[in-house]
């Protein structure tokens, strides 16, 4: 990026700066249920049923979890109960940030505004967001915009709401296909891929790779 300096830092939040854990709530749930190599398949399934019921129109994040999760159950020939899905809902809020997020931000924060766009309801990205260790311009969730990640109204909603285009910005994710296949095709040039293991890397797309947020002030100069 030589540098560049932009009027916004945007942020995915759950993966790259909040250590998003469905991984270890399914295997409280199932880990007893099912041997190890199902138990991964499990959690791969979970995780691609989530993208898929985020593709379509937009539905509260409890909705997201209960059919992604159910249908992972039935692939899966476990017994789906409502009382699981709840619980992994509920646990989300009370997730905190990687290690190296508090202190990485902390270096930019009086620097550059920075700004949230989750696939996220208000009510759990507010927790979130306030153990992250550093104060943030603003915060966009996907029930304000009406659509999740990685569908474009979302960006485009942020856009809006912060005065700006696509080239006033750097969004920052560990996700290509949530975040950053879909900033590519908004225009977005300035992109940094934390790579936190989640993705293989795709240089197609063109960013800035680094592995945690520690090495983020320097994208910028910092």
């Amino acid at each position: 990026m030589s540098h560049f300096r932009p009027k916004y830092i945007t942020f995915d939040c759950y993966g790259t700066l909040t250590n998003f854990r469905m991984a270890d709530a399914a295997q409280d749930l199932y880990g007893a249920l099912l041997p190890q190599p199902r138990m991964t398949e499990f959690v791969r399934d979970f995780a691609a049923y989530r993208l898929d019921e985020v593709l379509g129109d937009w539905k509260p994040y409890a909705e997201v979890i209960h059919n992604a999760l159910e249908r992972a159950c039935k692939r899966n020939g476990v017994a789906f109960k409502v009382e699981h899905a709840q619980m992994v809902y509920d646990r989300v809020p009370t997730w905190g940030p990687h290690p190296d997020v508090p202190a990485g931000l902390s270096r930019i924060a009086n620097k550059i505004p920075l700004v949230i766009l989750s696939n996220a309801m208000n009510v759990q990205l507010l927790s979130n967001v306030a153990k992250l260790g550093a104060p943030f311009h603003a915060v966009f969730t996907a029930e304000q915009a009406r659509s999740y990640k990685p569908r474009m109204k979302g960006f485009e909603y942020m856009f809006d709401a912060l005065g700006c285009g696509p080239e006033d910005v750097a969004h920052c994710s560990s996700s290509f296909r949530y975040d950053l296949m879909t900033a590519h095709d908004l225009g977005i040039k300035n992109k940094v891929w934390v790579n936190r293991g989640h993705e293989p890397a795709n240089p197609y797309y063109g960013y800035v790779e680094i592995r945690d947020i520690a090495g983020l002030p320097d994208v910028f100069g910092l």
